[in-house]
């Protein structure tokens, strides 16, 4: 478990999450969880589980909260009115656009608070990476998640999270070969 991993890891994952982004959301997941990957390594080298608690924590929210959005959507429409038509334009017809509005309403909304309360736990953990490894671009991509996450709902959020993604990047491949804590010198592999 050397930090060089967690370099290698962390930086073509967040790579991959970035562009998943643009692409197919598998690169994303594949992204996401080599940087999960890679913050393990980390807590590990510091002996500090809550580097890596904090960052599962977040992990976690992300995926839970499209699975609940999706859940509250489908509730407050009703299922048997998704499953009786075939169409959107029949299910509109029949219960009213309001009401699909409504749904979609509330679905973004438990996704937005989800997220943020995630972007919460993310910053902790990439806060705790900066001051452990001395990297303090992890405090900025912190930050910039966070803000990030509390502005999508008035859309500038993304492009804020964009480039968030790009300072994780460097975050990542500015990663110490060789780290000093409390006088214990920590060597990487190459």
């Amino acid at each position: 478990m050397y930090l060089s991993q967690a370099k290698t890891f962390g930086g073509i994952g967040a790579i991959l999450s970035l562009v998943g982004a643009f692409s197919y959301g598998i690169l994303t997941i594949v992204g996401i969880v080599l940087i999960l990957i890679a913050v393990k390594y980390i807590a590990d080298a510091f002996r500090n589980d809550d580097i890596f608690k904090n960052y599962l924590i977040s992990f976690i929210l992300r995926f839970v909260s499209i699975f609940i959005a999706i859940v509250s959507f489908i509730a407050i429409l009703g299922v048997d009115t998704l499953f009786k038509w075939r169409h959107i334009n029949e299910i509109e017809k029949s219960i009213g656009a309001a009401h699909i509005v409504f749904a979609l309403l509330v679905a973004l909304i438990i996704l937005w608070v989800i997220f943020l309360v995630a972007s919460i736990f993310l910053k902790r953990s990439y806060y705790e990476i900066a001051e452990k490894t001395g990297v303090s671009m992890f405090h900025t991509t912190g930050l910039l998640y966070l803000v990030g996450a509390a502005t999508t709902i008035i859309l500038i959020g993304f492009l804020i999270i964009f480039i968030a993604k790009i300072f994780e990047i460097i975050s990542f491949f500015s990663l110490p070969e060789e780290i000093k804590e409390e006088g214990i010198q920590t060597q990487t592999s190459i």
